[in-house]
């Protein structure tokens, strides 16, 4: 990659409106990741997030729960800290996009119905963050002046 191309991934605004995406989206991902990889916060780790995903036609479950898992873990840390925001909000945004076709969409929009609103809520937030940048109290707008 040239310098002109990390320049670009790096660069963000000087506001503050990145901040209040980054750190409950961040927080949210690193809970949920949590649950998929090591089962905490109640939930099921790689073997029953796995095969819960197999039995939803993701296949192979295991893979797909690491995957996914890891997008939210590690993407989840990336936001908090503001470092290479732009991508790990697009590998966010990817995994809710599936998310909500391969798990919610059926069940209608309402989570009381294990619906995809949060999922889209979600989703909105890592678009937004694709988009903008880190923001001013970020690792990238750091970066970039360097």
């Amino acid at each position: 990659m040239n310098n002109q191309t990390i320049k670009r991934i790096l660069s963000t605004d000087n506001s503050l409106t990145s901040l209040a995406l980054r750190i409950p989206a961040g927080v949210i991902f690193v809970a949920h990741g949590a649950q998929k990889l090591f089962g905490s916060f109640g939930g099921y780790g790689l073997e029953g997030t796995g095969q819960w995903m197999a039995s939803i036609g993701l296949e192979p479950g295991y893979l797909m729960a690491l995957g996914a898992g890891s997008a939210e873990f590690f993407g989840g840390l990336a936001l908090l800290i503001g470092l290479l925001t732009r991508p790990a909000a697009l590998m966010l945004a990817i995994t809710m996009l599936v998310a909500i076709v391969a798990a919610h969409l059926p069940n209608g929009l309402f989570m009381s119905n294990n619906g995809y609103e949060f999922g889209l809520a979600l989703l909105g937030m890592s678009i937004a963050l694709m988009f903008n940048g880190g923001g001013k109290l970020s690792l990238d707008r750091i970066l970039s002046k360097k």
